[in-house]
């Protein structure tokens, strides 16, 4: 049973409010282009990633005008397969996989391992002006003519037919990827050699886990599909025969190579989000994170084994059936450690006293998404029923309640939850709650439908189905859906905005949560992080201990001003 926690008395106390923060650090423009503190860096993908997801928007709300109707409202059908592919460019290369790494990964690991910053500043700007030209570069192509290839980018279609801007938007991709793997390397790197003394494997928060389980899947995988995607433009601007018949290629090496990252990618998106998760559920809950190493090493598991399911993804493409019956078998091994954190959370709420907050509203949120994503992804594990659902809108749906669902809520409960802590203001909690709300009620609108449009056999992609005029009012409810969700996705963009104008001030741990970046920084954080080097002696998510301590000294959580868990020389 949910309660209703004891609040900490936190948003009229402005202690621990720092006038003197690395964000008046300094106020040129230089300062911010040339800076290699992490936590600017930050920022700035936060303000880029915003940008990229509402030119992504954009476009799904033209897909979803033009579904209205049977047979098209708005588009050509090279225009539709271009803004097709727009959408999903921008939304996975420039949105999905970077904004919680890139904004929250930058912000936070640092903080919460007790360093001062990753451990190479240099490299970490460098991943950032990478991201900056290969999303320029994407952008210029898909705004100037545009590609039609979908983002898969599959052979022979990209590279000996498709007349748009494939190359350029390939060659951004390609540069993208090595801001992920220059990201990756650092945050490896700082958990391995950085960590505060005391802070041990064990003592790490999960989602540093998480962080840690996804740069390894960036270090391996991404290479791949660099030289992917490079031979894809060798093939098309050189015309040495690699992917395509014509030229003697061979196109399902393609899709093993495309599928050996792209699968992984998923985790790539997914695993920092169920790292916040874990942090709101544990902060929310006043509980500690069920099974905490079970959840740490189902990070690890989840990881490994996304390295060698691609092949559920060519069921149908001339793969043999004993190597389907494989990797659908391999397919299914992946839901457990999924499960095992969907279970872990929820037995975190558990005689926990559970706050429902608006990071909590969104985290809640992501737990009913991902769960209905993941439960779906089984249908499309299993060969049988694969082959009827394959590129039907059944996958769109499955795919955005796990990658949008997940990751998106996610996003918004980790911007919620840190806000305070980045900017030092706080939001209209109100507001911020009933609008997690409207987000969870447009998504299940827009893609329930989806659904069972897609098991009715509308294909992706399509944007005539006169043949089918049934699946209208499927469309028509998925886009009033979308309209509702695109409320609710707008509408944080203008409290949060107007709490740094005129927000009150916020403390040093408004939520009463524990960890290093709550307990022994300000809000927002110095320049330098620490203003000592930190020690830490107490257990993670100490909520348990700490109700007990108070318990037995006979105080009142509230009394609580300073944490004695972590001490500093």
């Amino acid at each position: 049973m949910i309660q209703e926690a004891t609040k900490p008395q936190v948003f009229s106390d402005t202690e621990g409010h720092a006038e003197k923060n690395y964000l008046n650090a300094g106020h040129t423009l230089a300062s911010w282009l040339l800076t290699k503190d992490h936590k600017r860096i930050a920022v700035m993908y936060l303000i880029s990633v915003s940008i990229f997801f509402l030119v992504g928007s954009i476009a799904a709300m033209m897909i979803r005008l033009e579904l209205t109707s049977p047979r098209g409202t708005l588009m050509s059908s090279e225009t539709y397969n271009k803004t097709f592919t727009a959408h999903g460019v921008v939304m996975i290369f420039l949105f999905l996989i970077v904004a919680i790494p890139g904004v929250f990964g930058n912000f936070l690991i640092p903080l919460m391992i007790g360093a001062r910053d990753l451990a190479f500043p240099r490299l970490n700007l460098a991943s950032l002006y990478a991201f900056w030209i290969g999303g320029i570069m994407a952008t210029i192509a898909l705004l100037s003519g545009g590609v039609d290839t979908g983002w898969t980018f599959y052979t022979p279609m990209s590279s000996m037919y498709s007349n748009g801007n494939v190359t350029l938007t390939l060659v951004g991709a390609f540069i993208i990827g090595f801001s992920s793997i220059f990201t990756g390397v650092n945050f490896i790197a700082t958990i391995h050699k950085m960590r505060a003394p005391g802070m041990t494997w064990w003592r790490m928060p999960l989602y540093v886990w998480s962080h840690y389980s996804t740069s390894v899947i960036i270090l391996l995988g991404t290479p791949v599909v660099a030289i992917t995607l490079l031979l894809v433009v060798v093939e098309r601007v050189l015309h040495i025969g690699i992917f395509s018949p014509e030229l003697g290629g061979d196109p399902v090496l393609f899709q093993h190579m495309f599928w050996f990252y792209s699968h992984p990618a998923v985790y790539i998106m997914i695993l920092p989000a169920m790292g916040v998760i874990s942090e709101v559920m544990s902060c929310f809950s006043r509980n500690k994170v069920f099974g905490y190493q079970m959840v740490a090493m189902s990070s690890m598991g989840i990881a490994a084994l996304g390295f060698v399911v691609w092949g559920h993804h060519m069921f149908i493409a001339s793969q043999s059936m004993y190597q389907g019956i494989v990797f659908s078998l391999l397919s299914f091994l992946v839901a457990i450690p999924s499960a095992i954190k969907v279970f872990n959370w929820t037995l975190t709420m558990y005689k926990g006293s559970v706050w429902l907050a608006s990071p909590m509203v969104y985290a809640l949120g992501f737990i009913g998404l991902f769960t209905l994503g993941g439960l779906t992804g089984l249908y499309l594990a299993c060969v049988g029923t694969d082959v009827h659902l394959t590129a039907t809108y059944f996958v769109v749906a499955h795919f955005h309640y796990v990658m949008v669902g997940g990751t998106l809520l996610a996003f918004l409960a980790a911007l919620h939850f840190w806000w305070p802590k980045m900017f030092g203001r706080m939001y209209p909690e109100a507001i911020a709650k009933w609008n997690a709300v409207v987000v969870f009620i447009g998504f299940n609108v827009t893609f329930l439908p989806q659904f069972v449009v897609g098991y009715m056999g509308m294909p992706r992609r399509y944007h005539f189905y006169y043949f089918a005029p049934e699946f209208q009012i499927y469309h028509v409810m998925s886009t009033l859906g979308s309209s509702v969700l695109a409320f609710g996705l707008i509408m944080p963009a203008f409290y949060l905005t107007k709490s740094l104008i005129s927000g009150p001030k916020a403390p040093a741990n408004p939520w009463g949560a524990k960890g290093l970046e709550w307990e022994a920084c300000t809000s927002p954080p110095d320049k330098h992080n620490f203003h000592g080097i930190p020690v830490v002696v107490g257990d993670v998510y100490d909520y348990n201990a700490e109700e007990e301590e108070l318990r037995l000294k006979g105080l009142a959580p509230q009394m609580v001003t300073k944490d004695d868990k972590v001490k500093f020389i």
